[in-house]
């Protein structure tokens, strides 16, 4: 399953040109794509009125959507966060946390362009796509 991060679609939906919004724009089989309901807030907190949210949410929701959230992944996330801050490293967005927390717990990949994601990849086994 490859989870897909709002920095991606935002990207996709101003038609950026990157290797993320690239492979973001390959992928076909929509059933292996997912879209977090934190991912969907951040991209609809963005758009400009209401219908333009409407027709973003309809577009989105041809894929899965799903909870990122739960009491056992938030201790999770937590440990995550304390690991990191020891290594010097500051988490400076909470979605970011609970979208990689969930990422790593599920095994799912994770496609973004955010470089905040970084971390996660290199001492907690986040997957990219």
């Amino acid at each position: 399953m490859i989870v897909v991060d709002s920095s991606a679609w935002i990207g996709l939906l101003r038609g950026d040109r990157s290797p993320q919004v690239d492979r973001l724009r390959g992928l076909e089989d929509t059933q292996n794509v997912l879209v977090g309901d934190i991912v969907l807030l951040e991209i609809l907190r963005g758009t400009r009125s209401d219908q333009q949210a409407h027709a973003i949410e309809t577009k989105l929701r041809r894929f899965a959507i799903a909870r990122m959230l739960s009491p056992a992944l938030a201790r999770e996330g937590a440990a995550h966060y304390r690991d990191l801050r020891a290594r010097g490293i500051t988490i400076r967005k909470t979605p970011d946390l609970i979208i990689a927390t969930y990422c790593i717990a599920n095994r799912h990949r994770l496609l973004h362009q955010d470089r905040d994601f970084e971390p996660f990849v290199a001492h907690c086994g986040l997957l990219l796509a």
